[in-house]
């Protein structure tokens, strides 16, 4: 099988039940994700040998994070044990016009506090076709920055195909952190997932007459944002996901991959949400699964425009399932590809 190595955080999350919000409940829902974890989980459901790779406290809670990906088929044979507590986010779900909320708990969590002597990256790497890291990771802490910079290089060393998913999170490092420490990490990227503010607010990239927020997109201001992520970085693909946020329940989503010489887009989809977190993850890690299927000829990504429409559609269905991670299979997102969309009951 291809060996997929991810590596990050795996944080507990705790949500009220429905549309709740924090101070109407007594009570919060326990589930496990975060954000290469999310990826790990798609992989591994797609059939490939996913390994995640973190660091978790040993006490019972750490266990049932492990245990949370392990029954998805996500190996943890590298998963280092130690540390004195699990990072956790908050999430309250958003309606209407009630934006969804995220709240982080996780400075000093074992992750965070972990250290090159945790993780053998020539073990980690052996064998391995992909390596798969987020902007997440190195805005932890100056700890994890400088891991995430290790990693990707120990990763290139070996002649693993890297990619990064800049995933810009203001409540975690400023603007100006982020461009410096992902300008280093870009050194050894291949394959780089991004929207049109994380392109912005790393690397200081504005897509041009574009507001998604009201709906406009211009289709060839985002074709010249990855051609310039492209040219500034060497990055050989740039795939760009594009949001149209009507509300919190639905939206509008499409994306394109532009492979150094030509942009692909996939179709749009319109979304009634059940849940949004996690649906950047569902893509990367579709993205992953139909370049190295790609790469192999399967006749089901034939070209880089079935590659952008089965990582699209990933995305899609994640948006219907609840948690952090996509569960579904190869062969309910290509269904979704080759159809209208219109969700008709399996009989």
């Amino acid at each position: 099988m291809n060996k997929v190595v991810t590596f990050g955080e795996l944080m507990l999350r705790l949500m009220p039940e429905g549309h709740h919000r924090f101070v109407q409940v007594n009570n919060f829902n326990a589930e496990f994700g975060g954000a290469e974890a999310n990826v790990a989980v798609s992989l591994a459901n797609y059939g490939m040998d996913a390994y995640f790779v973190t660091k978790l406290p040993e006490h019972e809670i750490g266990m049932s994070a492990l245990n949370s990906i392990r029954r998805f088929g996500v190996n943890t044979d590298f998963v280092a044990r130690g540390g004195d507590r699990l990072g956790i986010y908050f999430l309250e779900k958003g309606a209407s016009q009630r934006g969804s909320l995220c709240i982080y708990d996780r400075k000093n969590s074992a992750f965070a506090e972990s250290s090159s002597s945790d993780y053998d990256w020539n073990k980690i790497f052996k064998d391995s076709k992909w390596f798969h890291i987020t902007g997440v990771t190195p805005a932890l802490s100056k700890k994890t920055a400088a891991l995430a910079i290790e990693a990707c290089k120990a990763a290139k060393a070996k002649g693993v195909t890297v990619s990064c998913d800049l995933n810009y999170r203001s409540k975690l490092w400023t603007k100006a952190q982020a461009k410096k420490t992902m300008s280093e990490i870009a050194k050894y990227v291949d394959v780089c997932v991004a929207n049109e503010e994380d392109a912005l607010n790393v690397f200081g990239i504005k897509t041009q007459k574009t507001n998604v927020d009201s709906g406009i997109i211009d289709k060839n201001a985002f074709i010249k944002t990855a051609e310039e992520l492209s040219k500034k970085y060497g990055f050989k693909k740039v795939a760009i996901t594009l949001r149209q946020s009507i509300n919190a329940d639905f939206n509008k989503w499409s994306a394109l991959l532009y492979d150094g010489k030509e942009a692909f887009f996939s179709k749009e989809y319109s979304i009634q949400i059940v849940e949004r977190v996690g649906a950047g993850d569902a893509f990367a890690g579709a993205l992953i699964y139909g370049l190295i299927k790609q790469a192999e000829k399967d006749p089901d990504f034939k070209d880089t425009k079935s590659v952008v429409e089965f990582a699209s559609a990933a995305s899609c269905l994640k948006h219907t399932i609840e948690g952090d991670f996509n569960q579904v299979s190869v062969k309910e997102v290509l269904k979704l590809v080759n159809s209208d969309g219109t969700g008709r009951v399996s009989r």
